[in-house]
């Protein structure tokens, strides 16, 4: 038998093969399969033209047939090969209803250390079998263009959205705080800080990142000039220069430590960063995406539930 002959072989021959092997009849056989009685002869003739062998032994007068020694040892092969075949067949239904595959994640820091991990440790959980690849950077900045590249499935964002081809959800109105050494006078007030007493402070902030940005635009729009004393873009180093008398840092809550006791949280009217979760609106979208997507909106939902009280008494 060449390859040539070979590559005539076809999956239906198999399966009539085998069954005809296991019924013992090609009626049993046809009505097993769904198939008129002909056509599984037609298949197993095939089959035989195909390897040139005999693979079953028909008899006239009989209405059983019989394997030949070339048919047991071909059906040895049928038989890994079905299953192997119905195994290929449910990885690619699981696959097409979300069950598996791989979910690629664009994430920064802030989400990383309070939405991430809750939303991750739900989704293994509901989602065993769907393996998610995260991309961490400092900020939002560039995740998006993975998203338009086909790079990434999903990622966290900040509204407003760079220009593409993207959808998103809102999940979660992050607020502007200052951080501010336990001890500092700041402490004391009794309302957010204002635009005006933030500018006139030694600011800390972020180097890279677009919610910096904004937060400096309004302090300009209301006719501040903010003065930064110095930037980085680890949570844990702007908190600690907070800490060692540098300056105030001015950031989203989420970027906080609030169980350092070292530090106040000071609310103030900067408006809030507003986090997204953004995916490509032209591409297929699997189930195991949109689940994603529907956990880290719960899960954001609760904190912004934690947040909102948190606020209303300082």
């Amino acid at each position: 038998m060449t390859a040539d002959h070979l590559a005539d072989l076809e999956f239906r021959h198999l399966l009539s093969f085998r069954a005809v092997a296991e019924t013992g009849s090609f009626h049993e056989a046809a009505v097993s399969l769904d198939y008129t009685q002909s056509a599984v002869s037609q298949h197993v003739a095939a089959l035989e033209s195909i390897l040139g062998v005999r693979l079953l032994e028909r008899s006239r007068g009989r209405r059983t047939v019989a394997v030949t020694e070339a048919g047991v040892l071909l059906l040895r092969h049928a038989d890994a090969i079905v299953a192997r075949m119905q195994a290929a067949r449910a990885d690619i239904q699981a696959f097409s209803e979300g069950a598996t595959g791989r979910l690629r994640v664009g994430t920064y820091q802030s989400v990383g250390a309070r939405v991430l991990p809750q939303t991750l440790g739900i989704f293994t959980k509901l989602w065993p079998n769907v393996e998610v690849h995260l991309t961490e950077t400092n900020s939002d900045d560039g995740l998006l263009h993975l998203v338009e590249s086909g790079e990434l499935d999903l990622s966290f964002a900040v509204y407003p959205l760079s220009d593409g081809p993207f959808e998103a959800v809102e999940l979660f109105r992050d607020p502007y705080v200052l951080v501010v050494p336990a001890t500092s006078p700041l402490t004391e007030l009794d309302r957010p800080a204002t635009a005006a007493e933030i500018a006139n402070l030694p600011l800390i902030g972020f180097r890279h990142c677009r919610s910096t940005g904004a937060a400096e635009d309004y302090l300009r729009a209301s006719g501040g000039n903010p003065q930064w004393v110095f930037r980085s873009d680890d949570n844990t180093t702007v908190q600690a220069l907070v800490v060692a008398g540098i300056g105030v840092a001015l950031v989203p809550r989420l970027t906080v430590d609030e169980t350092d006791p070292k530090c106040a949280v000071i609310p103030t009217e900067v408006p809030p960063r507003v986090l997204t979760l953004a995916w490509h609106r032209d591409r297929y979208r699997s189930p195991g995406q949109v689940a994603f997507v529907e956990l880290a909106r719960q899960v954001c939902l609760e904190l912004q539930q934690q947040v909102a009280p948190a606020l209303a008494q300082e």
